[in-house]
């Protein structure tokens, strides 16, 4: 089946890199206009919008009155928007009782209030559209917990749930809200596993593929073309659920 997003806006938040660089690039590839965000301009950034014909959207989604911005800027570039994927995320690990407190909240503020914020923003752009597509990229962690990731896996938690929540909420008005949550993927997060592991990338991707079923860890391609299916306006009775991109490691009923 070929996804067609032709006339469709879409906004793609934390897309300077990984995932969120390889969701701008399916979306453009199946026919959307893509607004590309992250919480700083750069020339990746600059440079990702020009190579798929889009947008940028610079601003910290954590806060409220910057995502009210961006989202008004991606329409009046854009002329719309349909489509939201909020793939933004911020981690840091440590173990709890070494956690500060206020990093840790910062985690749960971006990951978290951010997409809360980021939807309470695009809603009345996907109303006027008379519907929409919300993807939030959640996390495997978020099913199962993560040692010396409290902050994160509780974040990724609260996304499911808002998911799930905001599914029976708005598909009345066709406004469909799906989630992603992708195991361990080979993208600069990692580094940040690594480093809190002690140990070197290539090891750290090495003991991660020991425990997946599928041999590997993930690509971030792989993930996209799921948050591309979800995209599609024809998968109307989807709603509210979690597709689980994770080689196998975890088999859940979220």
């Amino acid at each position: 089946m070929t996804t067609d997003l032709h006339g469709r806006v879409a906004l793609v938040t934390g897309a300077a890199q990984g995932m969120g660089a390889a969701h701008a690039r399916r979306l453009a590839a199946a026919g959307a206009t893509v607004a590309v965000n992250d919480i700083t301009d750069s020339p990746r950034l600059r440079a990702l919008a020009a190579e798929i014909g889009g947008h940028t959207a610079v601003g910290d989604v954590s806060d409220p009155e910057e995502c009210v911005r961006l989202t008004d800027d991606v329409v009046q570039a854009a002329g719309g928007l349909d489509i939201l994927v909020a793939n933004h995320a911020y981690m840091t690990m440590a173990p709890l009782l070494e956690h500060d407190p206020d990093d840790w909240w910062k985690v749960v503020d971006t990951n978290l209030g951010g997409t809360f914020f980021l939807v309470q923003a695009a809603l009345p752009h996907l109303r006027a559209r008379g519907g929409g597509r919300v993807v939030v990229v959640t996390s495997e962690w978020g099913v199962t917990g993560w040692p010396a990731a409290t902050a994160y896996a509780a974040a990724k938690s609260g996304l499911i749930a808002l998911v799930k929540t905001l599914g029976r909420e708005l598909a009345a008005e066709h406004i469909i809200v799906n989630a992603v949550a992708p195991g361990v993927t080979d993208t600069p997060q990692l580094r940040v596993d690594a480093d809190a592991a002690g140990v070197s990338l290539d090891q750290m991707h090495r003991e991660y593929a020991a425990a997946i079923p599928l041999g590997r860890i993930g690509i971030g391609d792989e993930i996209a073309a799921a948050v591309e299916l979800l995209c599609d306006f024809e998968m109307k009775a989807v709603v509210g659920q979690v597709i689980s991109c994770n080689g196998g490691s975890t088999r859940t009923r979220v």
